[in-house]
Parts: C-alpha cells; sequence; structure tokens
C-alpha cells in the first residue's frame, strides 16, 4: 500500500506543515495583502467601478522600479494593448519592465486554441500574477455558458487552474448581476463561479467616481476567502466585511498613486451597499438547487412543492435564480466573440 496518496495527517500534527497561505498582492497599507499566489482569485462589480485598476494596480508592485517578477495581461474585453500599457505607466510601472517579456506579456487570445497555447506557455514562463479581464468573455471564447456549471468548470479547469497552478496569483475580473436579488449572490452566472474560487473574491463599489487624471475611490468588502487569510485582517461582525478602500491619488509628476487602506475595527461598507439583508449564502445554495431541477423551475408554487419550502423562500430564490438567467442570457447575446466554427457569433 502507497501511504503517499494520502494525507500526513502525523505531519499536520507534529507542526512541520507550513502555515496556512496568506494573500500576497495587492498591499494594503498595513502590510497584508488581497490576493493569494497559486489560486484563482476574483474581482467582480459594476463597470467603471475600479475593478481593472485594481488588479493592475497589484501588478505594479512587481513592475515598478523596485518590481522583480513577470505580470501576463489576458485581455479578453479588448481594453487593447495601448491603453493597458498606459495605465501600467500612469500607476508607476518602468518602462523597461514593460518592454522585457521576461517580465510582461500581454495577449488578446483570438480563439480556444490560442488560449491553449497561452497556458501551455506559461508553465514555462512561470508568471508571479497573472489578470483574466474578464471572465464573462472566457466562456464564450469556448463556446460555454454563463448558466451552466459543468460548462463553466471546464473552462475554469482548462485554462484558470493551470495557470494558478504555475504558482501565479490569477486574478479574474466579472461583472456583477444587475438584479436586486442576483447582487446579493455576487457575479451573473452559476454560481460554480463562487464554488471554485480558491483564494479571496472581492465585491467592488464605486466611492468617487474614477475619472481620467483625477483618480476615484472604492469600497472593497470581502465576498469570499477560502484560507481566512484575509478576512482575519478585517473588522469582524458583517457577512461581507469591508477589506478596505481603493483609491488611485493624482501626483504632481502627473501619475497616478494606488492606495489601499486598510479598513479600521468597527468599519463598514456603507449602508446603502446593496449587498441585501438576507443571508447570500443561502440564497446562493438555494438558486444552485433551482439550477440542477429539472425540468427547470415554473413557478412558486413549483419550487414550493418540489424543494418542500415555504412561500417566501420559494419566491426569493425563484426571483434571484430568474434573475440570474436572464442577466446572462442577455451578455452571452450581447458579447459573444470567436466563438468556434459553425456557431454564429454578433458584434457588440
Amino acid at each position: 500500500m502507497d501511504y503517499g496518496r494520502y494525507f500526513d495527517v502525523a505531519a499536520l500534527l507534529s507542526g512541520t506543515l507550513p502555515e496556512p497561505p496568506a494573500p500576497t498582492y495587492g498591499t494594503r497599507d498595513d502590510g497584508h495583502a488581497l490576493f493569494y499566489a497559486g489560486e484563482v482569485n476574483l474581482v467582480f462589480g459594476d463597470p467603471e467601478s475600479g475593478k481593472t485598476w485594481l488588479a493592475l494596480a497589484a501588478a505594479r508592485e512587481l513592475l515598478g522600479e523596485y518590481g522583480n517578477g513577470r505580470v501576463l495581461v489576458i485581455d479578453l474585453d479588448h481594453n487593447g494593448p495601448a491603453a493597458t500599457v498606459s495605465r501600467l505607466l500612469s500607476l508607476g510601472s518602468s518602462h523597461s519592465a514593460l518592454a522585457d517579456r521576461a517580465r510582461f506579456l500581454y495577449v488578446e487570445p483570438d480563439d480556444r486554441l490560442h488560449a491553449l497555447y497561452i497556458v501551455e506557455d506559461m508553465k514555462q514562463w512561470r508568471p508571479q500574477l497573472v489578470i483574466l479581464d474578464s471572465l464573462g468573455e472566457l466562456l464564450p471564447l469556448f463556446g460555454s455558458s454563463s448558466n451552466s456549471a459543468d460548462e463553466y468548470t471546464t473552462a475554469h479547469s482548462t485554462v484558470l487552474k493551470p495557470l494558478a497552478k504555475t504558482g501565479a496569483a490569477v486574478i479574474a475580473i466579472d461583472h456583477l448581476a444587475k438584479g436586486s436579488d442576483s447582487r446579493t449572490l455576487g457575479p451573473g452566472g452559476t454560481a460554480a463561479k463562487r464554488r471554485t474560487i480558491g483564494g479571496s473574491s472581492l465585491r467592488v463599489r464605486v466611492k468617487d467616481a474614477f475619472t481620467p487624471g483625477k483618480g476615484g475611490s472604492a469600497y472593497l468588502t470581502v465576498n469570499k476567502d477560502r484560507h481566512g487569510g484575509l478576512r482575519r485582517h478585517c473588522p469582524t461582525g458583517d457577512r461581507e466585511p469591508l477589506a478596505g478602500i481603493f483609491e488611485l491619488q493624482p501626483t504632481e509628476a502627473g501619475t497616478l498613486e494606488a492606495v489601499i487602506t486598510a479598513a479600521r475595527d468597527g468599519e463598514s461598507a456603507p449602508a446603502d451597499f446593496a449587498i441585501g439583508a438576507r443571508d447570500p449564502v443561502r440564497l446562493s445554495d438555494d438558486v444552485a438547487a433551482l439550477n440542477s431541477l429539472n425540468p427547470k423551475p415554473t413557478s412558486k408554487r413549483d419550487v414550493a412543492e418540489r424543494m418542500k419550502w415555504g412561500n417566501n423562500r420559494a419566491s426569493e430564490a425563484l426571483r434571484a435564480w430568474r434573475e440570474m438567467h436572464d442577466i446572462s442570457r442577455k451578455a452571452d447575446h450581447d458579447n459573444v466573440l470567436h466563438l468556434p466554427t459553425g456557431i454564429e457569433s454578433e458584434e457588440p
């Protein structure tokens, strides 16, 4: 019998195993960070809330004058190389680091095959940080639906997980669902998105609008933290504790200084943060349960009878489930690009 196939509990009890993981990148002003190396992390929020700026600020830690690391940007949102490099320069990244292909790579995958080549390249290049912008565009690249847990899991296992296995902190950017109930859950689409996050998942909400040349700020709350390395350094008491405030401050040199101010004890996100008073974990589980029904739910009465739930719970879960699917269908219709041959595509 090969005991090497099994976890070494004796090593755990003897104290010879390493400490639980702690976040490494996206450093706050108190020295603690937001994103885990070797894990898939998620940043989600409404458009123009500062999601991409936050991810690029983490990249700048490796690409600045005193940085020494490799960063890959996978641009599926077609922000463009000029805009991406311009943002990195404005944050203080060095010209020499951005021009060095041993330090920085930018790519817009043309199709699924191109994406797979990138994953294989990274096994050799071994980046410290990978930004994938955005998750909603990765799924159409694989001909997958945002609503299918199986299809999302396949895309995750094919791209995101292998990138994290290189040791990189993978920061995937996603959009927040629009409905009042589904916003409680987080990003639009299948609940598998939240389940497969191995690092931290941060909700981003604008505090002061981001304006070119003038900066802006956003609240950051912890939607998920699998290892607890970030949550333990956040105020207690809230379902989604405030991790800090991300701010871009203009400098006299014309650049932008990125600062993540840690939340103080007792500090919370504003009351109008729109997370909702209901339990997001239970609602997420309920939506996932409805998504697994075959045939799909048709009414509140249908849900209540089949799931043995009360009317309020059935109504709340069904409304959130419908909002998720309506938003995801619209996103798939509006944003699908580079589908495999034989599937019609439509420019946004």
